[in-house]
Order: C-alpha cells, then sequence, then structure tokens
C-alpha cells in the first residue's frame, strides 16, 4: 500500500472534501483523486462515499481508516528515529494552544524557543480546547497546549502539565463585590458567566454548587476567557477566572471554595515526538515550574 494514498484517503475523510484535501496537500485536486483511486482499486473495494456533499468512509473505509493511521503514524516514527541521532533541532513545528494559553502563556515560551532554536519554523493554531483535541486526532498538529480534561481520551499523552489556580470574581459595583465573605449562597442568588457546559470549568463550579444544592444560574456562555472578563467587570453577573488575568477591575470573592483546573501539553499515544517538540516541552516545563 502506496503511504501517499493512504495519506490521500485520511486527508479526503478528515477534510471531508475532495478540494479541501487537495489543498491541505498542496496538490491538486485531480491528483488527490488519482491516489484514492489507485488505493481502492488495489484494495477492490471503495473507500469514500462520493454520494453526499461531504466526503465520508464507506463500510470498507471506516474499517481501513484506524490501520491507515497507524501506520502513517509509523511511517512518522520511522522518520524521527532516522533523524534524532544528528541532534539537530529545525524544520518545521506545528502546535495547537487554547485562547487563554496563547495570550497568558504561550509569549513567555515561545520568546526563549525562538532565541534558543532560531531554525525551527512555528505553525500556530488557536482554538478552543475541545476544538483541539478533534485537530490532533486528525494530525493537524504535534503538540496541543489545553485545559486537561478529567475525560480525556486514553489515546493522548499528557507531557507537561501545571496547575491554573482560579478566583470567583465580580465587578467591583456589583452587590457581591460589598460582601466580606460571601457564601456560596450569595452567589446563588445571581447571574453567573461561565464557560460552555461541556468545558473542564463549568464542570468543576457545577458540582460545586450541586454538592452544595444551590441552584447555579449560567448566562451568555462564551468560552473567550477575556470576553467573560469584560462582561464580569461590567457588573453583568460573577465569574471564575484564572487568578493571573485578575486585576484592578474585578473584586475577589473570597467564598472558601477554591478552585483549580490544569492546563498542559499533548500529543497523541504511539507518535512520537520530533526534536523541536522535545524542546520546546522542555522550555515549557521549566518556565511552569519557575
Amino acid at each position: 500500500m502506496d503511504s501517499n494514498a493512504l495519506k490521500a484517503f485520511v486527508t479526503i475523510i478528515d477534510q471531508g472534501s475532495f478540494s479541501e484535501a487537495a489543498e491541505t496537500l498542496h496538490l491538486t485536486q485531480p491528483a488527490i483523486s488519482k491516489r484514492l483511486a489507485a488505493l481502492e482499486s488495489q484494495l477492490g473495494t471503495p473507500l469514500v462515499d462520493r454520494t453526499h456533499r461531504k466526503a465520508a468512509p464507506t463500510d470498507a473505509g471506516a474499517r481501513l481508516l484506524p490501520h491507515a493511521r497507524r501506520i502513517l503514524d509509523e511511517i512518522h516514527n520511522a522518520r524521527i528515529a532516522l533523524t534524532s541521532e544528528s541532534g539537530e533541532v529545525e524544520g518545521e513545528l506545528r502546535i495547537i494552544a487554547s485562547h487563554h494559553i496563547g495570550l497568558h502563556h504561550l509569549p513567555r515560551w515561545l520568546r526563549r524557543f525562538k532565541r534558543e532554536y532560531p531554525q525551527v519554523t512555528l505553525d500556530l493554531q488557536f482554538m478552543e480546547s475541545d476544538a483541539a483535541y478533534q485537530q490532533m486526532r486528525k494530525r493537524n498538529a504535534e503538540l496541543a497546549f489545553v485545559t486537561l480534561s478529567d475525560s480525556m481520551d486514553p489515546g493522548f499523552d499528557v507531557f507537561a502539565q501545571w496547575p491554573d489556580p482560579m478566583r470567583f470574581v465580580a465587578g467591583s459595583e456589583h452587590p457581591l463585590a460589598g460582601l466580606a465573605r460571601p457564601a456560596l449562597a450569595d452567589l446563588a442568588a445571581y447571574p453567573a458567566l461561565l464557560p460552555d457546559t461541556a468545558t473542564s470549568t463549568y464542570r468543576v463550579v457545577s458540582r460545586l454548587f450541586l454538592e452544595n444544592q444551590l441552584p447555579l444560574h449560567p448566562q451568555m456562555p462564551t468560552n473567550y476567557l477575556e470576553t467573560i472578563k469584560m462582561m464580569t467587570s461590567v457588573g453583568l453577573g460573577w465569574s471564575v477566572l484564572p487568578e493571573r488575568m485578575v486585576d484592578g477591575g474585578l473584586t475577589v470573592l473570597e467564598v472558601g471554595h477554591p478552585v483549580t483546573r490544569v492546563l498542559g501539553g499533548i500529543g497523541l499515544s504511539g507518535r512520537q515526538l520530533g526534536a523541536a517538540a522535545r524542546a520546546l516541552l522542555e522550555i515549557v516545563t521549566e518556565e511552569e515550574s519557575a
């Protein structure tokens, strides 16, 4: 089986179309169609259902897909093994970062990384953590820096992690800001500005209120913490934000219930990291432990 044909097949499925797959692989659409056709001819069965607007695997294609990914991962690992002896840190490094990490952690890492490894070209993508997990499954990056989930797919390896303490906060003019030690019951009387229900932050806060048999009144969910911070600062509700985001526009609510999430760097299990990815992880570990 030709690895280029397998790559074409996997990319068509991941992108959902021949045209987007061709763009991803820097090929013409006829070229990627030809590669798929050769693979289908070799295996004697159609692999992609072309009858729908979005390209989807046939039954045979769905059975082939996990094997194709593993084959391509092993080819990737072989390349890593052959280049690791040189000790050179160069080439392209594709990474994903959540918006919060991109704003509050990544700049410090990258300043040092670019100074120490100028031969590496960085390909950066920024997205929500849940979307990052999906992109990693499609092998669209080598590393992702995300909020770690307690229900994370076992197909991921955690290469670095560090706590991200969070604080209950309200705007300086919010009624809760005038209370010396507000209780959770006081917060329950007001709207909460929290990320989407699928996020680890929401689950932690929701569990806390549930354990104390208190109602939680979330409104206007958004996963952009900077937006939540702005809405909180103008008094639209209380929130829970990373400690490093708290400034003079917010009042910390000392409710007596510490909340911490965990951030980290992940990669796919069974897919080895290149020298550039390992070098970045070393910097991340040193910077966050400091």
